[in-house]
C-alpha cells in the first residue's frame, strides 16, 4: 500500500498535488510519502515482532535521503551501510552506532578507522585479506572491531543477474567450502571480535525458497563454528524481499510470510538476528514526477518524451526495470507508447509499446515505485543537472534535496596553459 491516490481525478501524494509540487519544484522531481515510508517500517516490524530484540537495519544504499533516514531512525530502526559517507548519513539522521552494520566488499583503511572510532555495531567482512586490514587498523588505534563473515551460499536468488549476489561467481562473501578457514584465521587476529555471521543472496526476489534455503546452509556454518568455539551473538539475514513493481509483475510474498518463514527456519538458533530491508520500506514510498516534452509519431507506436531521462531513473535502462507508469490527470483515454527521456542514448527508454493513459505535451506523469534506487542512483550524464527529492507528510511538504548543476559545483578554474 501507498499513499499516492488520486482526488477529483488529480493524484496527490497524501494531501498534497502532484500539480501543485511540479508547479513548485520543477520537473523531473521525486516525491516520497511519510506515512507510506512509516507504514511499510512498521510492517517489517511486526512481522519480526515474534523474534527476540531483531534488528532492522534499514539498507542506506536503497534510498540515502537525510529526511528519508531520519523518518526511519523515528521508527526505531538502524541501518545497513556500504560507505563512509553512508555512515555519515546515518549518523547525522540520529541513528546509533549501535544499530549500523558496515556490510560491503571494499571498504578501506579510512572508511574501517572512521567507523571503528564511531563504535559501528559490527563489521561485514568479505575475506581474509579485508581482515588483516582492519586488524592494522583496529590495532594502531587500540580497539576491537566486532567482526562477520558474509558467506556466499551458492543459492539461485531467482531475479534479474545483476542484482544477485549469492551466487558462486558473484564477487560477494566467502564460499562455504573456505568458511571455517576463515573464522579460524580472523580468531588468530589481533583487534578483532568474531561476533557473527551474515548472509544475503541478492534483491527483489518474488520466492522464499531461495532465502530459506540460503538461512539453512547459514544454520549449518553456525553449529560448525560453535562447535569449533565460536561464541556468537549476531546472524545477519540480509535484505532482498521484492515488492510489487505493477500490473502483470511477480507478486513477492508478503512481510507476514517472510516473517514467518524466519521464525520457523531460525527456531532454536539462540542467537540475535540482523535484517536489512531496503527497497522493501522505501520502493513504493516514491515516485519519479515528470513532464511530457512532446509526443512523436512513430512507426508501430507514438513516442512519449518526458523530461525524466535515464540519468534521474536508471532501472530500467540497467536493469530492464518495469515501473508503471500514469498520468497525474488521466483523461479516460488510453494508448499504446513507448516512454523514453532526452538523453541521447538508446537505452534511455522507459518502456516500450506500453499501454497507459493518453497524453499531450506539458502533461504530468509518474513513474511508481521509485523511491529506491531511483535518487539514490542518477547521475549527471549530458551535463544534466541531479534531480531535486520532496518529502510530504499530511498536507505538508518540504524540499529534502535541491536541484543540484553539477556543472556548477564542481566548476574549477581552466588550467593556466589554456589561456596562453
Amino acid at each position: 500500500m501507498n499513499h499516492f491516490d488520486y482526488n477529483d481525478g488529480e493524484l496527490c501524494c497524501e494531501g498534497v498535488s502532484l500539480e501543485f509540487i511540479a508547479s513548485e519544484i520543477g520537473t523531473p522531481v521525486y516525491v516520497y510519502s511519510t506515512a507510506t515510508l512509516v507504514r511499510h517500517a512498521r510492517a517489517i516490524t511486526s512481522a519480526l515482532a515474534m523474534l527476540d530484540d531483531p534488528l532492522i537495519a534499514f539498507a542506506v544504499k536503497s534510498n540515502p535521503n537525510p529526511a528519508v533516514l531520519a523518518t526511519l531512525a523515528g521508527e526505531g530502526l538502524g541501518a545497513d551501510i556500504v560507505s563512509i559517507g553512508e555512515y555519515r548519513r546515518a549518523r547525522a539522521a540520529g541513528i546509533p552506532p549501535s544499530k549500523i552494520l558496515f556490510s560491503g566488499v571494499g571498504k578501506d583503511a579510512a572508511e574501517m578507522a572512521e567507523a571503528l572510532a564511531g563504535d559501528v555495531l559490527q563489521f561485514n567482512l568479505e575475506s581474509v585479506e579485508e581482515a588483516r586490514t582492519l586488524s592494522e587498523v583496529a590495532s594502531q588505534a587500540g580497539r576491537t572491531a566486532r567482526i562477520a563473515f558474509r558467506l556466499n551460499p551458492d543459492v539461485d536468488a531467482g531475479t534479474h543477474a545483476k542484482i544477485t549476489t549469492g551466487n558462486a561467481d558473484n564477487k560477494f562473501g566467502i564460499p562455504g567450502s573456505q568458511a571455517m578457514q576463515a573464522f579460524r584465521a580472523a580468531r588468530d587476529l589481533p583487534g578483532l571480535e568474531v561476533t557473527g555471521v551474515a548472509v544475503h543472496i541478492g534483491s527483489q526476489l518474488t520466492s522464499l525458497a531461495p532465502l530459506e534455503a540460503a538461512f539453512v546452509r547459514l544454520a549449518e556454518l553456525i553449529a560448525a563454528l560453535r562447535a569449533d568455539g565460536f561464541d556468537l551473538n549476531i546472524a545477519d539475514l540480509g535484505g532482498g524481499l521484492g515488492v510489487p513493481y505493477g500490473p502483470g509483475q511477480p507478486e513477492p510474498p508478503s512481510p507476514e510470510a517472510y516473517g514467518q518463514m524466519v521464525a520457523r527456519v531460525t527456531e532454536g538458533w539462540d542467537i540475535r538476528l540482523a535484517f536489512e530491508p531496503g527497497r522493501l520500506i522505501s520502493g513504493n514510498a516514491g515516485v519519479l514526477l515528470t513532464r511530457v516534452v512532446r509526443v512523436k509519431p512513430g512507426e508501430a507506436h507514438p513516442w512519449v518524451i518526458v523530461d525524466a531521462a535515464m540519468n534521474d531513473l536508471m532501472r530500467p535502462a540497467l536493469y530492464d526495470a518495469y515501473h508503471h507508469i500514469e498520468a497525474v490527470r488521466p483523461s479516460g483515454e488510453r494508448t499504446v507508447a513507448n516512454v523514453v527521456g532526452p538523453v541521447c542514448e538508446s537505452g534511455d527508454t522507459f518502456a516500450m509499446a506500453r499501454e497507459m493513459d493518453r497524453v499531450s505535451e506539458g502533461d504530468l506523469l509518474i513513474f511508481r515505485t521509485a523511491g529506491a534506487y531511483g535518487a539514490a542512483m542518477s547521475n549527471g550524464y549530458n551535463s544534466r543537472e541531479l534531480t531535486p527529492e520532496v518529502l510530504v507528510n499530511g498536507d505538508k511538504w518540504a524540499l529534502v534535496r535541491r536541484r543540484i548543476d553539477l556543472g556548477e559545483a564542481s566548476a574549477m578554474p581552466l588550467p593556466g596553459w589554456l589561456h596562453d
